[in-house]
């Protein structure tokens, strides 16, 4: 990586210099394109990646808020657990259409769309759950919504690393 840096601060140097520049030999000239390539991709992947962090993370936030009061205080409270299923499922489709914003490489693209897909099952599915009319069918519901849980996960865990990201954090 630091021969790559010097590389391009030397083409950099050079090209701003005003002086004349030395001709280069084929195989220097070369790898320094291909440095200045890769410098490129990398900057691009970061950008992805840190778009990807700020919609997963304010997502994260509000999911974390409603699941936890659904979990919680909302409980035994049928009404109110409908309205956090309601937020969730918002919060899930936000994410959602936020992630389609991205304009991800075409390997990843897939996977965007992936979990886009997936993700918006899950949504569909929670909105369901919203109108549970007793709370047993609703806890039955939640269950069902824990193993929809799996495919996003999955298409999360790939769509990081192919940013270079780590896995997420599980709960």
């Amino acid at each position: 990586m630091a021969a790559t840096m010097a590389a391009v601060a030397g083409v950099l140097a050079a090209g701003c210099s005003g002086a004349p520049a030395k001709p280069a030999s084929p195989g220097q000239a070369t790898a320094s394109h291909a440095a200045a390539a890769g410098l490129a991709v990398g900057a691009q992947r970061k950008a992805l990646a840190a778009r990807y962090l700020a919609i997963a993370q304010a997502g994260n936030k509000r999911l974390e808020v409603a699941f936890d009061r659904l979990h919680k205080e909302d409980r035994n409270r049928l009404a109110a657990a409908h309205g956090d299923l309601r937020e969730i499922a918002a919060t899930e489709r936000l994410f959602d259409r936020r992630l389609l914003g991205i304009p991800f490489p075409p390997a990843s693209e897939r996977f965007a769309r992936f979990l886009y897909l997936v993700n918006e099952a899950r949504a569909n599915m929670t909105v369901a759950a919203a109108s549970s009319p007793s709370l047993p069918r609703l806890h039955a519901d939640e269950r069902r919504l824990t193993e929809a849980n799996k495919p996003v996960e999955q298409a999360v865990t790939i769509l990081r690393s192919q940013l270079g990201l780590p896995p997420p954090a599980t709960s």
